[in-house]
């Protein structure tokens, strides 16, 4: 793989911050050895979609077209990892290592699909890449914005300084953060900021985020900048709630899209957590076999907090019905797949949670096939545990009889190996 320079300065793909502060239902786990003979992050091959497509772009086997005005290899690159642009979503905060290009009015757009992202920056020098290799987790890489023949793709370590750490459950992982973010774009991290997934309260989401969509009373804190270097905790939340397009606030002409789907962002939340939580019990269980340690008590705490996680036991409530206002709400369950009373676990709920039925539709991702046969059928065995038994107080009380018997219905249909 051809290698050029980057620049040394902390590098995300998704969102950098430091201080970071845990969100409801989080806990910050310590870093396990991404050179541990059982894990070899870094050396083994990668077969995320990223991971395929690299080597084929190199080899002349595939082609990425570059298109004039400003989207240069995006539209392609997108299309080879079958990434809808109706997945954009819109970060303003100056929190990538391409920080001087980004600010409220030139925000920095990612897209994303179940085990492939990608972050774009108007004018940036690089187009930043995520594949999720079903075995050791997210690989970063960037693609050199400029023409080349072939295109440029490298593999900088240096990501990894902020996307293997607390926020990501001390594996290589993803994070979405919300900040308090001053007029130029410059977040005030003296105000710390917030790691979100679907467990964070709807008002504390989102800072340093544009959000289009229809949320009723229900408060956040996208689409606004502090006040000024005298009141930073401020924001200026005038014109900031229920949008239903960014005009005001930006040209979105040479975007892909005109939005920043609310649900898009409220789904990518959820899914960064399930994919770091995936690759933690993936490494806990390798390790753990490598090493010969017979007390699995490790290993299955972490499956504990996967379960808990994928089928949504701490989720935030939503208080008011949301929309979203791109297409993302019908392409996404349009995925499927479907049960044969047509039924998904893509579905949308958007009137009092965020799926019609809880339990995570990252269960069929790669991720979840990748872990090692002995977590992955634990988890299979706890999941038939849990919903096959009748609703009672305790951590899954939020499941009712009908919620527990359509998950297992549609899991039995859709995955009909799995031992459920």
């Amino acid at each position: 793989m051809p290698h050029r320079a980057v620049r040394t300065a902390a590098l995300s793909v998704l969102v950098w911050a430091t201080a970071s502060l845990a969100g409801p239902g989080q806990v910050y786990r310590d870093n396990l050895p991404r050179d541990h003979p059982a894990i070899r992050y870094g050396e083994s091959d990668d077969s995320s979609p990223v991971g395929r497509l690299i080597p084929r772009v190199e080899r002349g086997e595939v082609t990425l077209d570059y298109r004039d005005g400003g989207l240069g290899y995006l539209p392609s690159l997108l299309e080879q990892l079958e990434i809808h642009p109706d997945s954009q979503v819109l970060v303003f905060s100056k929190t990538s290592f391409q920080e001087d290009r980004i600010s409220p009015r030139t925000p920095r757009a990612i897209y994303f699909t179940d085990d492939a992202m990608v972050g774009f920056t108007l004018g940036g020098d690089l187009i930043e890449v995520v594949g999720v290799d079903p075995r050791t987790g997210p690989r970063f890489y960037t693609l050199e914005s400029a023409r080349g023949t072939p295109p440029v793709f490298d593999r900088p370590a240096v990501c990894l300084r902020c996307h293997h750490g607390a926020a990501t459950a001390g594996v290589p992982g993803l994070y979405i953060s919300s900040v308090h973010t001053r007029p130029s774009g410059q977040p005030d991290f003296g105000l710390g900021s917030i790691v979100t997934d679907h467990r964070t309260p709807f008002e504390d989401r989102w800072g340093g985020w544009y959000v289009t969509g229809l949320h009723g009373d229900q408060r956040h804190r996208g689409n606004a900048v502090s006040a000024g270097p005298a009141r930073s905790a401020a924001l200026q939340m005038a014109g900031a709630l229920n949008l239903t397009e960014l005009t005001r606030k930006l040209d979105t002409s040479p975007y892909l899209v005109a939005t920043s789907d609310l649900v898009a962002l409220l789904t990518l939340e959820h899914q960064t957590q399930m994919v770091n939580l995936m690759t933690r019990v993936s490494w806990e269980a390798r390790i753990a076999e490598h090493d010969g340690r017979s007390d699995n008590a490790r290993v299955n705490a972490i499956i504990e907090d996967l379960l808990t996680y994928m089928l949504f036991a701490d989720e935030a409530p939503l208080t008011a019905p949301i929309a979203g206002v791109s297409t993302f709400s019908r392409s996404f369950p349009a995925r499927g797949p479907r049960d044969r009373h047509g039924r998904s676990l893509r579905d949308f709920d958007l009137g009092t949670r965020l799926f019609r039925y809880p339990l995570s539709y990252m269960v069929y991702s790669p991720s979840f096939e990748g872990m090692p046969d002995v977590a992955r059928n634990r988890v299979y065995r706890r999941l038939r545990a849990i919903l096959s038994s009748a609703p009672e107080p305790g951590r899954y009380a939020h499941l009712s009889r009908e919620d527990r018997q359509a998950i297992l219905d549609i899991l039995r249909e859709t995955k009909p190996d799995a031992p459920i």
